[in-house]
């Protein structure tokens, strides 16, 4: 089993249009999508109209589980701001924390009684929120107190609590939007650039090299490259890479019988070899072992 982190699983797709009237419903990213489903109450909202441009959705987990499950997730190259409790209200303690985009596969494990809400900003989306801004690239592979991020919020200690307490899910999204907006965010003509390119490499299967991306861009690769560090917190190529690896997991939980060959050629992999290794490198498992284990529902 891989290593377990302290806080629960950020889910959910990438960048989606701003203009959309709900939340993605895919489970890109989501290892055993439908075993966690079974387990747990997971509901995706959107943000305030003024936070879409930036923000993604907010993700929402509580649970009651009789005996304890391992949640898995391959993260998206997103941010995540994750306010949680792990016991019963009154009695655990609530947290909030940042969680910057997650290198290798996040396990965590969910057990009694908990709550989590979740903030997950688009590829690109979260450094303007940031006062004074900093490189995304900064916090990549870590997870920090909220007040470390937002020094503001050493000030409202609350902060949790007002997140996590409402029983009313509407009263919990509420919080969510007082906070961020009450952060910025700042307009950032190279953020707006950001993401647009990240959303275009999740949703077009043609862009399969770098040097496509800056070309059609009309920049260098290396400018293409330190706008992802600045903004995204990650290379443009382990952009490309993970959301290949978000579909070939997709596909394999829809459908065990994906034929992977053709699967590889569409998402301009040399050969099905090349899909594989990477799979495997995210999940833990290969394709195949994946599918004999019964993951899929």
């Amino acid at each position: 089993m891989p290593g377990q982190n302290r806080s629960a699983a950020p889910s959910g797709d990438g960048a989606a249009p701003a203009g959309d009237p709900a939340p993605r419903r895919d489970t890109r990213g989501i290892v055993e999508a439908p075993e966690l489903f079974a387990r747990v109450r997971f509901r995706r909202r959107l943000p305030a109209g003024p936070l879409r441009r930036w923000v993604e959705h907010y993700w929402l987990i509580d649970w009651d589980l009789d005996e304890p499950y391992v949640s898995q997730v391959v993260p998206h190259p997103a941010v995540n701001l994750v306010f949680e409790r792990r016991g019963p209200a009154g009695l655990a303690p609530e947290t909030g924390l940042v969680a910057g985009v997650g290198i290798g596969l996040f396990a965590t494990k969910l057990e009694g009684t908990g709550r989590v809400c979740g903030v997950q900003t688009r590829p690109g989306g979260f450094r303007p929120f940031l006062s004074p801004p900093r490189p995304v690239s900064a916090f990549t592979g870590a997870q920090l107190p909220l007040a470390d991020v937002f020094p503001g919020a050493a000030d409202e200690p609350a902060v949790p609590s007002r997140v996590l307490g409402p029983e009313d899910e509407d009263g919990r999204v509420a919080a969510l939007d007082a906070f961020l907006l009450s952060r910025g965010p700042r307009a950032d003509p190279a953020a707006e650039q950001a993401m647009a390119l990240a959303h275009r490499v999740r949703t077009d299967r043609t862009v399969l090299r770098v040097e496509q991306l800056a070309a059609d861009e009309g920049v260098s690769v290396r400018t293409l490259q330190r706008l992802f560090a600045t903004y995204v917190g990650v290379s443009p190529k382990w952009v490309v890479l993970r959301y290949r690896v978000h579909e070939a997991l997709e596909q394999a939980t829809r459908d065990p019988g994906t034929d992977w060959s053709r699967l590889a050629a569409e998402l301009g992999y040399a050969d099905q070899a090349h899909l594989v290794r990477d799979f495997t490198h995210a999940v833990g498992v290969s394709p195949a072992a994946y599918v004999r284990a019964g993951f899929p529902g």
